[in-house]
């Protein structure tokens, strides 16, 4: 796969040549039919136990998992293409889509893009203020909806939306009543409706969940999506094959979790939809994927209860062993001779005696993770990486479709977010910024012209808006946000993403936000991990109590100190932790303090928890 680089004393650039298959221009969809011709039979999804009045209409429900073959889930996509044409949407028509991740999420994006339609994803969680605002910037003429509180939230505001003829429910058996109405119409007009859509035609509009600020609806072509997934895929052939199975158990409406369903579906995996975050771990035992995509809060509270378990065993000995020894292992994998004798021996002893034992939480076949949302810290992907799961980094932004880089199987690079993938240009700009370019990027913000242009740079790259740099490899290390970059009263820069992830790796902490721009000096709003905390105070004998009651608590703060020593001892004097304070609760997505993908909202939080940062820097 040919390779560019390009090095100076005021840029980097790294490029990566498309696979010819970028060139093609038809909508996403076509895939679905051609799925069904090649291998009918073939094992498309599994659907955990469906719920009646849901989908599809025409099949039995029975008992267990349904499988769902390239054959059916083609004539299910033509059933609701169907009843949407006969329901009056058009080509590049709106339709808003607000629901968990399930079977009927991906039939209706489908159905959708089959007819030239634009899928405008909503979180199942989002605020009614968001709802109203994703359907009136967007102008949907139809939404699809999940639940009856769904539906309550709309009607609230609807007859402010002239636009929007059509609101389907999904757990009122309306996508069933939908696929009636199109029985009037012939496959024909789907088929001719198909044809018409080119790469170039909008497949979907995603509102950026933004940490700052009113969402921004990102405009991705068929093109973008596509070429996109030839490159992922191109560099993932090891996960994304016939064969390969996922529990997919993120939000669809996030750009990293659509990009798996339609890699799944391109490449004829077998993919499970789990909408139950608090079963997902039931559910990697019940189906045993291949893989998983995941967040880094994810396999940090793995590790972390993993370790508690180990403490109430009074194995807690054996678990730094375990520990020590996976991250010196995968290390080692990474020095020319690789791992000696001894330490081969040792790994093959701790494979029996602990690896298998975590990897089998996941289901005991997962080799391998594709992580994104945020950095994973260097040496929580050493130790899965020692334990036997390698957990694959890798780069994008919604505007980018949204792979950018990511860490081939047989050449990951820990403590990067990889490479670009196939098609993709990335550059980094003398003050540090990412900048990239290539087939992937989007061409704008719905109705946002200013927005657009400020995005671009005057010859075309788009601003990530994040800091980074290129090795002399062509992996790209993140170093933080541009607009996240603190400044001192001492004048001190610095990126607060590094110290809080080492904060964050303590099993008592759950969020860290760093403060301190324009304060004398560096302070922390810490959040205790309740699972970690209703553990922890017992086995002191203290109450049974919140943590809003204890937070003053000499042994707790000790204990969260010992983490904020930890992160100090690997940054420069002047970038310590000076001071934290404990909040009295955790965040939350529901409290608007925190994105769907776990990202902290920095001035939602500084604003609602102004008293505690201020009470950080009294008499100074």
């Amino acid at each position: 796969m040919p390779v560019t680089e390009e090095r100076g004393s005021d840029v980097q650039d790294v490029s990566v040549e498309p696979v010819a298959a970028e060139a093609r221009s038809a909508g996403l969809a076509d895939v679905v039919w051609e799925n069904a011709e090649a291998a009918p039979e073939a094992v498309q999804f599994l659907r955990p136990d469906p719920v009646p009045r849901s989908w599809p209409a025409p099949r039995p429900l029975r008992s267990g998992p349904q499988p769902v073959t390239c054959q059916q889930f083609r004539d299910d996509v033509l059933a609701l293409a169907r009843g949407f044409v006969a329901a009056g949407v058009g080509h590049g028509d709106r339709v808003a889509l607000m629901s968990r991740t399930r079977y009927e999420w991906t039939l209706v994006d489908y159905a959708l893009w089959s007819i030239g339609a634009v899928t405008v994803p909503i979180y199942d969680t989002s605020s009614a203020d968001q709802l109203r605002w994703i359907l009136t910037d967007s102008g949907a003429v139809g939404c699809v909806l999940e639940t009856g509180e769904h539906a309550g939230m709309l009607a609230g505001f609807r007859d402010d939306l002239p636009a929007l003829r059509r609101v389907w429910r999904i757990d009122g058996g309306d996508l069933i009543a939908l696929a009636g109405e199109g029985r009037a119409v012939d496959d024909a007009r789907v088929e001719a409706r198909r044809h018409a859509v080119t790469g170039g035609d909008v497949a979907t509009i995603v509102y950026t969940s933004g940490t700052t600020g009113r969402p921004k609806g990102c405009v991705l072509t068929h093109r973008n999506i596509h070429c996109d997934v030839i490159g992922a895929t191109e560099v993932l052939r090891d996960l994304l094959h016939p064969g390969a199975s996922t529990v997919l158990f993120l939000p669809l409406a996030h750009a990293f979790a659509r990009l798996i369903q339609v890699g799944m579906v391109h490449s004829r995996a077998t993919m499970v939809h789990s909408a139950d975050m608090s079963g997902v771990l039931d559910q990697l035992r019940k189906y045993r994927p291949t893989f998983i995509l995941a967040v880094p809060r994810m396999f940090e509270k793995m590790y972390n209860r993993a370790r508690q378990k180990a403490d109430e065993a009074n194995r807690t000995r054996l678990f730094d062993l375990a520990d020590r020894l996976a991250v010196r292992y995968s290390r080692a994998l990474d020095t020319p001779r690789g791992p000696g004798p001894l330490l081969r021996l040792a790994h093959v002893v701790f494979e029996v005696l602990a690896y298998r034992k975590l990897r089998a939480t996941l289901g005991g076949r997962c080799r391998l993770a594709i992580v994104g949302g945020a950095p994973l810290a260097d040496r929580l992907g050493h130790f899965f990486r020692g334990a036997g799961m390698a957990l694959l980094e890798g780069y994008g932004l919604t505007e980018t479709s949204p792979a950018l880089t990511v860490n081939p199987p047989s050449a990951m690079r820990i403590g990067t977010a990889g490479r670009p993938i196939p098609g993709a240009r990335v550059r980094v700009a003398p003050d540090g910024e990412i900048l990239v370019h290539g087939p992937m990027i989007f061409p704008g913000y719905w109705n946002n012209p200013e927005a657009t242009r400020e995005a671009f740079t005057s010859d075309g790259w788009l601003r990530t808006g994040d800091l980074g740099s290129l090795d002399q490899d062509g992996y790209l290390r993140i170093t933080g946000r541009k607009k996240e970059i603190m400044v001192t009263a001492a004048g001190k820069n610095l990126a607060p993403a590094p110290i809080e992830d080492a904060i964050r790796e303590h099993p008592l902490v759950s969020q860290v936000m760093l403060v301190g721009d324009g304060r004398p000096y560096v302070a922390a709003l810490v959040t205790v991990d309740e699972h970690a905390w209703t553990r922890w105070h017992a086995a002191r004998g203290l109450p049974d109590v919140p943590v809003a009651e204890l937070r003053d608590n000499p042994e707790l703060r000790g204990e969260i100190q010992s983490a904020v020593d930890r992160a100090n001892a690997t940054v420069s004097r002047a970038e310590q932790v000076k001071t934290f304070r404990i909040l009295h609760r955790d965040l939350t997505e529901a409290e608007g303090e925190l994105t769907p993908t776990l990202k902290i909202k920095r001035e939602a939080v500084a604003t609602r928890y102004a008293d505690d940062v201020e009470a950080l820097y009294r008499g100074h």
